[in-house]
């Protein structure tokens, strides 16, 4: 009886002990390109719209490849003194999955958070596309046509958050990955 415990419980562990959820290639070579930032920080700047009426336009713009799991990178995005932003993508059993995780000075979340979608299927291991998902169609009526990029410049000096909507381009910062904060 014992020999039967031990067994199960050995079989338990093994099938909760599986090894993260396998990416694609172009996915698994972008993830490990930004973890390889992790624990780093960098100064971003608006690109576009360039007409200086983004509410973010003049304010200081940082990036924080924070926190790096094998399934996870959490990087918060400060714009000027608000730190409410955060940047998660994971793993899942669909692929590459982009989250924006907003939360209140406290802690709590937002109202709305947690928007996002599922990459794109590329080739591309220096971009991924990740369009609005239901979840974000439903909280975000305005954002179902949403597309967000990250992407890589082919150098490696430079990461760009790109948002575009009904295929326009609505948003883009840019930071320069070769001065560490």
């Amino acid at each position: 009886m014992k020999r039967i415990i031990t067994s199960l419980l050995l079989l338990l562990l093994l099938a909760c002990a599986r090894p993260p959820y396998q990416l694609r290639k172009p996915q698994q070579s972008f993830y490990n390109s930004l973890a390889n930032h992790c624990g780093k920080s960098f100064a971003g700047s608006v690109v576009f719209p360039a007409d200086g009426k983004d509410p973010f336009a003049g304010q200081p713009l940082v990036m924080h490849v924070q926190t790096c799991s094998d399934t996870t990178l959490r990087i918060p995005f400060r714009v000027g003194k608000d730190q409410s932003r955060t940047w998660v993508l994971r793993k899942t059993s669909q692929g590459l999955q982009l989250k924006h995780d907003h939360r209140h000075a406290d802690g709590t979340p937002d109202e709305i958070t947690q928007y996002g979608g599922m990459a794109l299927t590329t080739e591309n291991k220096l971009e991924q596309r990740f369009p609005a998902d239901a979840y974000t169609a439903n909280l975000l009526p305005a954002a179902a046509t949403n597309e967000w990029t990250l992407a890589l410049s082919p150098d490696g000096r430079t990461f760009s958050y790109i948002l575009r909507r009904d295929k326009q381009l609505r948003f883009r910062a840019d930071f320069d990955l070769t001065k560490p904060l």
